[in-house]
C-alpha cells in the first residue's frame, strides 16, 4: 500500500488524474472500476480536462461501477447510472457498450449479480479500481462486518450510510434501503486499486482504514492486503493518521523513496 498526502481536493484530484492517464497511456483497453460520489468528481473533472486538453483516448476502455441502488431506474436524477453520464461519460469517447453499471431495477437480482461477476471475469479482470470511503469505513457499499470474501450481491445500507447520503434526495426516508454492490473479494482482485479521500469527516475512517487492524469492521482496511493499492488524500484526510514519516507527497516522491531504499516500486512497474 502506498500512502500520497496532498495539500487539497484538488491538488489530490489532479494527482489521481495523472495515475489514472499513465495506466491508460500504457494500456488504452485499461479495464476501469469506477466509483460515484463527491470524492471522485475531482478525478473524473481531470479525466475530462486530459481528454478535451491532451487528447488522451477512451474509446477502448472498459467501464464497471461499484455499485446502484435497487429500485431506481438509470434515468432517475440520484441513479448512479445518470450520475456516471452527467459527469463523466458524457464528457468522453467512451464506447457505451463497453460501459457496465449494475441494474437496480433487475428482476432477477440474483441472476444479475452473477452475471456482472462474469462479465468482470470475460474482460480479463479490472486493472485499477477507484474506491472512495464512507465516513465508516465502508467500501463501496460493503458496510462495516460484511464478508471480506464477498461477491457482487445485495445489501442492506446502515442508517449513517443513508444519512450521509440523505443531502443528495432531500430526505433520509427518500434514500433506498438497498443496493447492488460489488463485494470486498470482487474488488481485491482488481489489479490495481486507487482509494481517494477528501476532508476531516474522512480523517477517522482513513485512520481505520490505514493504520488500524485488518478488520470487517472497517471493510476499507483490506487495502493493506493489495500489494498496488494506492491511497492519495488531501491533508485534512490525513490528519489524524501517526505514520506520516513513511507516507509520500507524490507518486515521482514515492519512486524516489522507494529506490533508495531498494524497494520495488508499484507506481512505475
Amino acid at each position: 500500500m502506498l500512502v500520497i498526502i496532498r495539500e487539497d481536493f484538488e491538488d489530490m484530484s489532479r494527482e489521481a488524474g495523472r495515475l489514472v492517464a499513465e495506466r491508460l497511456r500504457r494500456k488504452p483497453n485499461l479495464i476501469l472500476g469506477l466509483a460515484t460520489g463527491g470524492t471522485p468528481l475531482g478525478l473524473y473533472g481531470e479525466l475530462i480536462r486530459l481528454h478535451r486538453e491532451e487528447g488522451l483516448d477512451f474509446s477502448k476502455v472498459t467501464t464497471f461501477n461499484l455499485d446502484e441502488y435497487v429500485g431506481l431506474p438509470p434515468e432517475h436524477p440520484q441513479s448512479y447510472h445518470h450520475f456516471m453520464h452527467e459527469n463523466l461519460f458524457r464528457h468522453l469517447n467512451v464506447d457505451a457498450r463497453y460501459i457496465h453499471i449494475p441494474a437496480g431495477m433487475a428482476t432477477d437480482v440474483e441472476a444479475h449479480c452473477e452475471w456482472y461477476e462474469e462479465a468482470i471475469r470475460r474482460t480479463g479482470g479490472i486493472d485499477l479500481q477507484v474506491l472512495g470511503i464512507g465516513a465508516n469505513g465502508h467500501i463501496a457499499f460493503n458496510e462495516p462486518a460484511s464478508s471480506l470474501g464477498s461477491r457482487t450481491r445485495v445489501k442492506t445500507l446502515t442508517l449513517q450510510t443513508r444519512q450521509d447520503n440523505a443531502r443528495y434526495f432531500g430526505s433520509v426516508e427518500k434514500v433506498p434501503r438497498y443496493a447492488l454492490t460489488m463485494g470486498i473479494g470482487t474488488i481485491m482482485e482488481a489489479r490495481e486499486l486507487l482509494l481517494l479521500a477528501s476532508g476531516e469527516g474522512k480523517a477517522e475512517a482513513i485512520r481505520a482504514a490505514v493504520e488500524g487492524p485488518i478488520t470487517a469492521l472497517v471493510p476499507a482496511s483490506m487495502i493493506q492486503m493489495h500489494g498496488r493499492a494506492f491511497v492519495i488524500i488531501d491533508r485534512a484526510a490525513a490528519s489524524r493518521l501517526e505514520h506520516t514519516q513513511f507516507y509520500s507527497r507524490s507518486l515521482e516522491e514515492a519512486v524516489i523513496q522507494r529506490r533508495n531504499t531498494g524497494r520495488p516500486s508499484t507506481v512505475d512497474s
